[in-house]
C-alpha cells in the first residue's frame, strides 16, 4: 500500500499513543528498510536492517514492558514536508506519567523519514537517550 508522508507520520503517532499496534510499524518499511537510532540508549540497537528484523526488535521491546513504566497521556505529531517528496521530518511529542520517576514528563523525538514508493526506506530517530533511560529506569 502506498502511503503519503503525512499518513506515515500519523501511523507513528497512533503507535506511540497506543492506538496502533507496534507490530504494524514494521509493515510501513520496505523489505530492506532501516530503522536507526542516531543517539541510542544503552538498551537500543543503533541500526536495525530489514523489515523482519525491525518487527523482531519491536517484539522484543514490547516484551520489555515499556508501557508498564510510563503512562502516555497525550501524543502530538508535526509533519514537516521537505523539498524532496520522499523525505519528511516528523516531530513527535508524548506527555504522561513516569512510574519510575513518579513525575510527569514530556518527551520529544525528531525523525527524518526517507520513503520509497510510499514505504519507509530509512527512519532516522533522534531522541534524548538520557531522558529515555531516566523515564524507564533502565
Amino acid at each position: 500500500m502506498t502511503r503519503t508522508p503525512a499518513q506515515i507520520v500519523e501511523h507513528v503517532r497512533r503507535q506511540v499513543a497506543g492506538e496502533q499496534m507496534h507490530d504494524s510499524f514494521a509493515d510501513l518499511f520496505t523489505e530492506d528498510g532501516v530503522m536507526a537510532y542516531r543517539f541510542p540508549a544503552p538498551f537500543q540497537e543503533p541500526e536495525i536492517q530489514g523489515r523482519e528484523a525491525i518487527r523482531a526488535y519491536f517484539d522484543r521491546m514490547r516484551g520489555a514492558r515499556v508501557r508498564e513504566k510510563i503512562e502516555i497521556q497525550d501524543v502530538e505529531a508535526i509533519t514537516r514536508l521537505t523539498d524532496d517528496p520522499d523525505v519528511v521530518v516528523a516531530e513527535i511529542t508524548h506527555r504522561g506519567w513516569s512510574k519510575v520517576k513518579q513525575d510527569y514528563y514530556s518527551f520529544t523525538a525528531v525523525a527524518i523519514i526517507h520513503l520509497r514508493d510510499g514505504e519507509i526506506a530509512r527512519y532516522d530517530d533522534y531522541m534524548n537517550p538520557l531522558l529515555l533511560t531516566e523515564l524507564l529506569g533502565a
